[in-house]
């Protein structure tokens, strides 16, 4: 069974529209029944869960059943009759060819297809609305449905949207749970072959859909970057991979292009030596504010990071003689806080400070010491991943470190990080792409639910979801706002030199952000919120799709209590598969959606950490349920999934 695209898990816009009084506009043709007649030719008139009172142009009968037109809103509502009285005998196709005729719409296929869905759904017909719809339904590609169109068309309807191409297109594609990241694909791919835009504006955009697309990448280059010093380093290895490995920095940038397998140590010393006061302050400040923007758990490891390897080394080159001792001081409190290095590394270089510590302290000594410091904090920091590949925490402060030794003027640019991850997987040679694979591998192996919570913040800020409602906010920063996808790809809209092709892949990708919003809603209490988050694992494109629906308390905080929540997922092993996670007062039901039958076999193992898992949460597991799809899903609260697949490389994809 294949799905597309998903119904609400609670309609809050049928609700609203249920909870909000008849809004009339003049033209607007409506279908009603009248309930009681009064003098003057008034009437109330049931539309729908509505009730109006209007004048009518002609006496009619109670009862009776008529498509009304508004033709006049001031100084009161007056209605005339389009079509005689409805009759129950008369065949629907017949009561839509008669109000087409006396509408003066032509009769095309896709206008009786319209029409009918808003007679259906008792919704209010504008002709000129009609006649959009119709255009859109003409103009649909292979990647929507008749039906799905409809669908969005008749939410426009309920919600009182302006009947606009961006609003369909948002309906259309945001109702979707796959292809958020062939869009994005598409527009990456379109946007570097366009040679007319701006290269600033082009740069911009392809930065931050690769940060999108890929969270975890400079976790990725800081493996990639670790693995690559420890092979420059280690002398047994081939020449050959240290050549690849030496191309691989001098291209990135992180080594100096003249940097050879021999020199490039002593290179990256001298750029430490060579930095000037004002560049280490510089550092040390971008060090500091990359240090606020981490989890309280990074922060705790790198605390000390605001002060980093490279920093130390440079101080101690820059320090005076007669300061040496505070500075040996200070080193020894850096070393000791170093809660990645093992024991033998920090005895290492407690030995390297003792050495130095007996010597006379002159411009020649510190500087050999510095760079005897410098040697060791590369190895002790190319090597500390392996040892702490359980928390990612270390390890992003590691490669910070590292870089900071490598690269100085760097500081804590991703930047670079990034960009070696993206060369390292697209280098045609097998042994750095198969690095490039490991080391993915090694940063899969280390996520936990803290380092995912963090990788979802990073591509929802990314993506500029919430950009217009963040504008009100007085201390959002307008300029880290403007870099996120979304204001910079409607900034490419309203460029007038933007492509037809390059306009086409921008509006796609701002359709399907503006769909999440439109499919997000509140009803008093009650919030829904729709996400589609793209990602890419091991070089393989995969999404999800989040339905969340539940209540607010009255502090405007999320109510924990209560809540539904719906992953639709298409993985490579598990293949179509949904699940249903309901919370009623802490009490948690997990449904498993899926049509392979040994499932139920493979989920048992997991049951009991679940149920502790959710223990240690304040939940109790209810229970965890795994049902095939089926056959029919008109009672499901989806109606769609499709073909875009979730891959891995892995017989087991994701654990939720």
């Amino acid at each position: 069974m294949t799905f597309t695209s998903f119904n609400p898990i609670q309609g809050p816009q049928a609700a609203v529209q249920q909870n909000q009084p008849l809004s009339l506009k003049q033209g607007q043709v409506l279908h009603g029944t009248i309930k009681k007649l009064y003098p003057d030719q008034m009437a109330e008139i049931q539309v729908g869960s509505s009730k109006l009172f209007a004048k009518l142009e002609t006496p009619l009968k109670a009862g009776d059943t008529y498509f009304f037109q508004v033709t006049s809103m001031n100084p009161q509502t007056e209605l005339k009759v389009v079509t005689g009285p409805m009759q129950r005998s008369l065949a629907t196709t017949q009561q839509l060819t008669q109000l087409l005729d006396n509408l003066n719409l032509p009769k095309t296929p896709e206008m009786q297809q319209i029409v009918a869905q808003f007679v259906k759904n008792q919704l209010p017909l504008l002709k000129e609305n009609l006649l959009s719809a119709e255009g859109w339904l003409k103009s649909l590609t292979e990647s929507a449905t008749k039906q799905e169109a409809l669908q969005a068309i008749q939410k426009m309807a309920e919600m009182k949207m302006p009947f606009s191409n961006e609003v369909f297109k948002g309906f259309l594609y945001g109702s979707k749970i796959n292809g958020m990241s062939s869009a994005m694909t598409n527009l990456a791919n379109v946007l570097a072959q366009d040679v007319n835009i701006e290269p600033t504006v082009k740069s911009n955009i392809l930065q931050q859909l690769q940060l999108i697309s890929k969270p975890l990448a400079e976790e990725t280059g800081g493996s990639i970057l670790s693995n690559a010093a420890k092979i420059l380093s280690n002398p047994t290895e081939a020449p050959q991979q240290k050549m690849q490995m030496l191309q691989l920095l001098k291209e990135t940038g992180i080594l100096p292009k003249h940097a050879t397998i021999e020199s490039w140590q002593n290179e990256s010393f001298q750029q430490q030596k060579n930095m000037p006061a004002t560049s280490l302050q510089a550092q040390q400040n971008a060090a500091e504010e990359a240090w606020k923007t981490q989890s309280s758990e990074q922060q705790r490891y790198i605390e000390t990071g605001k002060q980093t390897a490279g920093g130390m080394v440079q101080e101690i080159m820059a320090a005076k003689p007669s300061d040496a001792q505070q500075k040996i001081n200070q080193l020894r409190t850096w070393v000791a806080s170093q809660e990645s290095f093992s024991v033998e590394q920090k005895s290492s270089l407690e030995q390297l400070i003792n050495r130095f510590e007996a010597l006379p302290k002159n411009p020649a000594t510190m500087e050999l010491f510095a760079k005897q410091l410098h040697g060791q904090l590369v190895k002790a920091f190319s090597d500390a991943p392996s040892q702490q590949t359980a928390n990612l925490a270390f390890s992003q402060s590691n490669h910070e470190q590292l870089l900071s030794l490598l690269k100085p003027e760097a500081g804590n640019n991703s930047s670079a990080l990034v960009n070696l991850a993206k060369l390292t997987a697209e280098s045609n040679i097998p042994e750095v792409h198969a690095i490039s694979a490991r080391a993915e591998q090694q940063v899969l192996s280390a996520i936990d639910g803290k380092t995912m919570e963090q990788a979802l913040k990073t591509i929802l800020k990314g993506l500029g979801l919430s950009y217009e409602a963040t504008l009100n906010n007085k201390t959002t920063d307008i300029g880290e706002l403007a870099h996120s996808l979304k204001p910079q790809l409607l900034s490419l809209l309203q460029d007038s030199q933007t492509s037809a092709v390059l306009r086409d892949a921008a509006e796609n990708v701002v359709a399907r952000l503006n769909g999440m919003q439109f499919n997000s809603g509140e009803n008093g209490p009650q919030h829904q919120l729709v996400m589609q988050i793209p990602l890419q694992f091991l070089g393989k494109q995969t999404e999800a799709t989040v339905q969340w629906n539940g209540r607010m308390k009255d502090n405007g905080k999320i109510d924990s209590n209560y809540a539904r929540i719906l992953f639709y997922l298409n993985m490579e092993a598990l293949k179509e598969t949904m699940v249903d996670m309901q919370v009623q007062n802490r009490i948690v039901t997990i449904t498993l959606y899926n049509d392979q039958p040994e499932l139920e076999l493979l989920t048992e193992p997991l049951r009991e950490p679940l149920k502790q898992g959710l223990s240690e949460k304040s939940y109790q597991l209810s229970g965890l349920f795994v049902k095939p799809f089926e056959t029919t899903t008109h009672q499901q609260p989806i109606s769609h999934l499709k073909e875009n697949k979730f891959e891995s490389k892995n017989g087991v994809d994701f654990r939720i």
